[in-house]
C-alpha cells in the first residue's frame, strides 16, 4: 500500500505521527472573554482561511514495541471529521496493530472514531486507557440528569465507546501510564482532561489535548475560554500555567486542535505567547 507523509517527530526512541481526523465548526461566539469581531480578525490576520473551523488531530506513537493511539478523533459524529480511518492506512498502520489508545477526554470528537458505523469498536487489540475522573464523571447517572440536551448526546456517546472497551478498560489517577509516557492533569476542560508526555533519550514532547481550540486566539489570549469547558475559568488558569510551562522549557507540544501541522514550540513575547509550527 502507498504512504502519504503526515506531520512527524523523532522523540528518542518514538516516532510521534499527527494523523488528520479532519474538522469540526465550532462558532468564534463561542468564545468568552473576547469580541467576537476581534476573534475573526484574529483568525484572518493568521491566515486561516474558513475563521470557525477547528482541526481535529490525533497522534499515534510508535516505539518500544508498541503502537498507541492517542484519542480517536469524531468518527462523522455531528458530521465532524471522519478521516483517521481512512488516513491510518496511509501513514502504513492497521487498525488491529493499535494495542493502546490513551485518552485526553471523551468529547465526541475525541471517542467518536473509536468505534465504527456498525457500533463494533474499531481497534480490537487495544487497551483503552483513560483518567479516573473522567470515566465516573460520564457514568455518573447524576451528571447526566443534570446536562442540557447537547450534553446528553456527549453523555451517551462517552458510554457507548466505555461500554464497548469495558473489557479492555484501564483507568489511572497519575503517574506514567506507559513506559515513557505520563499523564499531566489539565483540569477545566473536562473533569479528568489529560495531558501524555512522551520522554525518551533527553527528548521531550508534551500532548497537550484541548488546552486551546483556536489556536492563534487562546495562545496570544489565554483567558480566552470555549463553551466546551466544563470550568471555563479553571481552563483559563490551566492554560496560562502550561504555556508558561512549555515556554520555559521550550518544550515541544502537540495539540488536537493545533491545525494540520501537528507540533509546535510556544514562545513567549512582551505581550503573552505566540506559536512557531514545526515542520
Amino acid at each position: 500500500m502507498s504512504t502519504i507523509t503526515f506531520p512527524s517527530q523523532q522523540i528518542g526512541d518514538y516516532t510521534v505521527t499527527a494523523i488528520s481526523d479532519g474538522y469540526l465548526t465550532a462558532s468564534l461566539e463561542f468564545l468568552s472573554n473576547i469580541d467576537p469581531a476581534d476573534a475573526a480578525r484574529i483568525q484572518n490576520d493568521a491566515g486561516v482561511k474558513e475563521p470557525s473551523s477547528v482541526h481535529i488531530n490525533c497522534y499515534v506513537v510508535r516505539g518500544g514495541g508498541r503502537t498507541v493511539l492517542i484519542d480517536g478523533g469524531a468518527g462523522g459524529i455531528k458530521q465532524w471529521g471522519d478521516r483517521l480511518r481512512t488516513n491510518l492506512p496511509l501513514v502504513g498502520i492497521d487498525p488491529f496493530e493499535i494495542d493502546t489508545i490513551l485518552l485526553t477526554h471523551a468529547h465526541p470528537d475525541h471517542v467518536g472514531g473509536l468505534m465504527d458505523a456498525s457500533g463494533e469498536i474499531g481497534f480490537p487489540n487495544a487497551e483503552l486507557v483513560a483518567h479516573q475522573r473522567e470515566v465516573a464523571f460520564w457514568q455518573d447517572d447524576g451528571n447526566l440528569s443534570r446536562a442540557n440536551e447537547r450534553a446528553r448526546g456527549n453523555f451517551l456517546i462517552a458510554r457507548r465507546v466505555f461500554a464497548g472497551y469495558r473489557a479492555k478498560l484501564r483507568t489511572f489517577e497519575s503517574g506514567d501510564v506507559l513506559p515513557g509516557i505520563s499523564a499531566m492533569p489539565f483540569p477545566g476542560h473536562t473533569d479528568g482532561h489529560t495531558g501524555y508526555r512522551v520522554e525518551s533519550n533527553d527528548q521531550s514532547l508534551l500532548v497537550w489535548g484541548d488546552i486551546v481550540h483556536f489556536p492563534h486566539i487562546q495562545i496570544a489570549y489565554p483567558e480566552v475560554s470555549i463553551a466546551f469547558d466544563q470550568a471555563p475559568a479553571v481552563a483559563a488558569a490551566t492554560r496560562s500555567k502550561i504555556l508558561d510551562l512549555v515556554s520555559s522549557e521550550k518544550l515541544l507540544i502537540a495539540g488536537m486542535h493545533l491545525g494540520e501541522l501537528g507540533f509546535a514550540r510556544i514562545k513567549r513575547r512582551d505581550s503573552g505567547y505566540g506559536i512557531l509550527y514545526e515542520s
